[in-house]
């Protein structure tokens, strides 16, 4: 089976790559000439462990294209996948421009019957909009014999193990309004029934209502840990021996009772804040939801407040944070805390020195007058504190000598809770965690 993935962001070439490590023919579309041009050479230009292996393995073998040419990608395809990026307006509603665009583009282009799926996270009724879309721009090019059909078929990867999670998911959702579309999906996704993937069929609203969803009860487990751990510190409590006990719970489940510096991401933030203003749409209000996007906007601030506790006034002092993603194992610095909480830093006069193993060159966009080092140890070297910010590996094993001689001040605040108190008070180390 022919398919195109129209979209070379994140989605788009780890869901490309990933098909084409099922054997299918993948063509991976995008209009940026110059990215395009990289991952015709081999070059992915995103850091998703595992990914680049699968990109070159597919491309020598065929089965995997790069190309700027959406009417050929369209015209070859059975089904065609819709990832390119749905941004936030202002008011935190869904910027739809781009999938409109695409939609058009396709239906200039039928020469037979269309599997048109949306990979992109789109609001509910989404689809709707696509086949009036596709089916006006088929009228005006004189196609209207062709048929086409809509469905959404929502990602659920996690930067960091996105091909891990495409390989070997916890459940596929495929929504779609007719046997046809449907058979064709499941096909395409046929390598996961000798591991017994659940398969999810429901209809289109249903599919994506389902991701966003998902992602705002994540969301909301973050943000009432968060809460707990604020409580935990107030009355002496640790949030590590409350999360444990209640993740021990199966109706609660021990994922994402992390306390930290807040969700980041290109998800969780635009996904929560779509879902509260398209509901409105339709005269519904989503309380706990506008809630956990409070809450984390507001633990932000805590964490600088935390940084300040130790430190006292910023104003002058020289700051080392470890961490610019928003999560370990990615580049990506869409929301992150890190970046967020620096420029919190910042506004209180102090300097920034910043180390991570693979965002530097993204922070370089968000961030001005900081210096970028290249170790956590330069990052420490004449600090007042360190700021432990996004938690990867590399971190949890820190030389805790060399560090002390590093620093200005033996203080550090860890937003991740990477180390035990009663260790970096061993240490020689002024520590604070959260919740702890």
């Amino acid at each position: 089976m022919n398919i195109a993935v129209i979209g070379t962001g994140y989605v788009g070439l780890v869901t490309g790559a990933c098909f084409a490590e099922f054997g299918i023919n993948v063509v991976c579309v995008d209009k940026d000439e110059e990215k395009i041009d990289r991952l015709e050479r081999g070059e992915v230009p995103i850091f998703e462990p595992g990914l680049e292996e699968i990109v070159r393995r597919n491309q020598h073998r065929g089965r995997l294209t790069f190309t700027t040419d959406a009417r050929m990608a369209v015209q070859r395809s059975l089904a065609i996948f819709i990832a390119v990026p749905t941004p936030p307006h202002e008011d935190g509603s869904t910027d739809l421009s781009y999938v409109d665009e695409v939609a058009r583009t396709i239906g200039e282009h039928l020469n037979g019957y269309k599997v048109v799926v949306t990979k992109s996270t789109v609001p509910v009724k989404t689809a709707e909009r696509l086949k009036r879309t596709i089916g006006e721009a088929r009228a005006r090019s004189g196609r209207e014999q062709f048929r086409f059909s809509v469905a959404s078929n929502p990602e659920f990867l996690r930067e960091g193990s996105a091909v891990e999670d495409f390989m070997r998911p916890d459940r596929v959702v495929i929504g779609a309004e007719d046997d046809e579309a449907v058979a064709i999906l499941k096909d395409l996704y046929s390598a996961l029934y000798l591991i017994e993937v659940p398969l999810v069929i429901t209809t289109v609203a249903s599919a994506e209502l389902i991701k966003y969803a998902s992602n705002a009860f994540l969301a909301t487990k973050i943000s009432f840990i968060n809460e707990i751990a604020n409580l935990c510190e107030a009355i002496g409590a640790d949030v590590h021996d409350v999360a444990r006990a209640m993740g021990l719970d199966g109706r609660i489940g021990r994922k994402f009772l992390h306390p930290g510096p807040g969700f980041g991401g290109s998800c969780f933030p635009k996904d929560t804040t779509s879902l509260v203003q398209f509901s409105k749409e339709y005269g519904v209000e989503q309380r706990i939801v506008t809630a956990v996007c409070e809450v984390n906007r507001l633990q932000r601030d805590a964490m600088v407040r935390k940084i300040e506790s130790l430190v006292g006034d910023l104003e002058g002092k020289t700051l080392g944070v470890l961490g610019l993603s928003f999560k370990p194992n990615t580049d990506d610095v869409r929301e992150s805390p890190a970046i967020d909480v620096i420029l919190k830093l910042q506004e209180r006069g102090a300097s920034v020195r910043c180390y991570d193993p693979q965002a530097m060159e993204s922070a370089r966009r968000e961030l001005k007058n900081v210096s970028f080092c290249t170790d956590p140890y330069d990052a420490a070297r004449g600090a007042h504190a360190l700021v432990l910010a996004t938690e990867w590996n590399e971190f949890r094993k820190l030389d805790l000598d060399r560090l002390r001689e590093a620093l200005a001040g033996a203080v550090i605040v860890d937003l991740r809770n990477i180390y035990e108190p009663e260790e970096m008070a061993r240490a020689g180390f002024r520590y604070t965690g959260v919740g702890r």
